[in-house]
């Protein structure tokens, strides 16, 4: 095992397989959003129930990020990326030639289990690809990578089905996923192993703490009778207890608590959820507020919404370099000042505005929102042991999903309860919570050096 990083050309190579696994996750999640109506007409299935090929993919992630970052620091990190990347290739095979809404739906379940794979030790390996005074420099590769694939995503779904029909969105997966697995299996690094088993009782716990209340909010939607929707949301609360619990009771928990007991490690987990979240009401509201409140047509809208993550990618890698030098307290705060900024000056937006007006807006969340990532994503896995890496990755990206789903609930909530607020009433809600990120980072501001 190299003691701290990887030598060239091995780093190179280990690069690309970290830019290949994160290029199609992102902007093959991104995509198949563009095909739901092709594939409602294809499969003769409900637009409401159709969603759930969206829905199925991020919820398997959900269940399975923790117990698989449990299991790559038992099994190793780069045994657990491999298979991630075999299984999301093979997911795209089968939904590429999924012949119903039924199979449709378990390959991407699979897909989902892959992307969990790939996702839960992600960060945990560049930890042992770059040297520790890089490791900065690669997570912001990392984060800019991810930007330019959400910027890239809709773009690329919408020339492919331009030009081809739905399952070409997969087929392009495939070519990729043999060379990302080929060149994960000789060009990741080892890491260390935990000798402890597997927590599948925890891992159960986790599957119905989360799953239970997804199915009650998709019941709401379906109109299920209400008693039932009590008792699963019940039965997700009690579960969760009896998770918290259970995990509580083990030196190594799958569930990292361990680590959340770090301050810095707690802070910037809670300072990551309330970011997301912003993202998450953003990404759902402004295309309502550009579209149905400004009049504009949908070229403008994906227009206007890519300066955001553009200034995410401009920002990442210069951010990525200043974190291995200032804090995450320091440059996170920053950055969410400007993002809280941002997001109150779209709110203040005039009745009728100039493009202009939005683009410079959009830019500067995407600044602030860039400036804050990167040290945010350090802080978390530098700040846990070598052997605990795959749960503070699991801990970064589980904060993420979190934010992001509560985001676009918290969005639903006001478009079904508070009608008359509309997307500009979400916006506001976003500013807030941005405000509140702000406020929790600079509760880090004491610890001045970065590890």
């Amino acid at each position: 095992m190299q003691p701290d990083g990887l030598g060239q050309p091995r780093r190179f190579f280990a690069l690309v397989v970290i830019t290949i696994a994160t290029v199609i996750t992102a902007v093959g999640g991104m995509m198949v959003n563009l095909a739901l109506p092709s594939l409602s007409r294809d499969f003769a299935v409900e637009p409401a129930h159709i969603v759930w090929v969206v829905n199925v993919y991020q919820v398997v992630i959900a269940i399975c990020l923790f117990p698989l970052g449990a299991l790559g620091e038992r099994f190793g990190h780069k045994t657990i990326y491999f298979w991630g990347m075999l299984l999301f290739t093979v997911g795209s095979a089968l939904c590429a030639e999924a012949s119903g809404f039924a199979t449709l739906i378990a390959a991407r379940a699979l897909q989902g289990i892959g992307a969990a794979g790939i996702m839960s030790v992600n960060i945990a390996l560049v930890r042992f690809i770059f040297p520790r005074r890089l490791i900065g420099r690669g997570i912001g590769y990392n984060t800019l990578i991810v930007a330019l694939s959400t910027t890239a995503g809709p773009t690329l779904g919408s020339l492919i089905l331009s030009v081809a029909p739905w399952p070409w969105l997969f087929i392009v997966n495939i070519p990729l996923g043999v060379i990302g697995t080929v060149l994960a299996a000789a060009a990741l690094p080892p890491s260390p192993r935990s000798s402890r088993a597997h927590d599948w009782a925890g891992a159960g716990l986790i599957a119905l703490a989360v799953g239970l209340p997804i199915l009650a909010v998709d019941g709401i939607g379906r109109g299920d009778a209400i008693p039932l929707l009590a008792v699963q949301f019940v039965l997700g609360i009690l579960f969760l207890v009896l998770l918290v619990r259970h995990q509580l009771a083990r030196p190594e928990p799958m569930l990292p608590l361990d680590l959340l007991r770090t301050p810095i490690i707690r802070l910037s987990a809670a300072t990551s959820s309330c970011s997301y979240i912003v993202q998450g009401l953003s990404f759902v509201a402004l295309p309502f507020y550009f579209h149905d409140s400004l009049g504009l047509d949908l070229l403008d809208v994906g227009l206007l919404m890519t300066p955001w993550p553009l200034a995410v990618a401009v920002a990442s890698p210069i951010s990525g370099r200043l974190s291995d030098r200032y804090s995450a307290g320091a440059l996170g705060t920053l950055g969410l000042a400007l993002l809280a900024l941002g997001m109150a000056l779209l709110a203040l937006l005039p009745a009728a505005p100039a493009h202009w007006d939005i683009l410079w807006r959009m830019s500067l969340c995407g600044l602030g929102f860039g400036l804050f990532q990167t040290p945010n994503s350090r802080a978390i896995i530098m700040h846990a042991p070598a052997n605990r890496s795959g749960g503070a990755s699991a801990i970064q990206a589980g904060s993420r999903l979190l934010g992001q789903a509560l985001g676009a609930a918290l969005v639903a909530t006001i478009f079904g309860s508070l009608p008359q607020l509309g997307p500009i009433g979400a916006i506001y809600l976003g500013a807030l919570f941005a405000g509140l990120a702000c406020l929790v980072s600079s509760l880090r501001l004491d610890w001045r050096k970065t590890t």
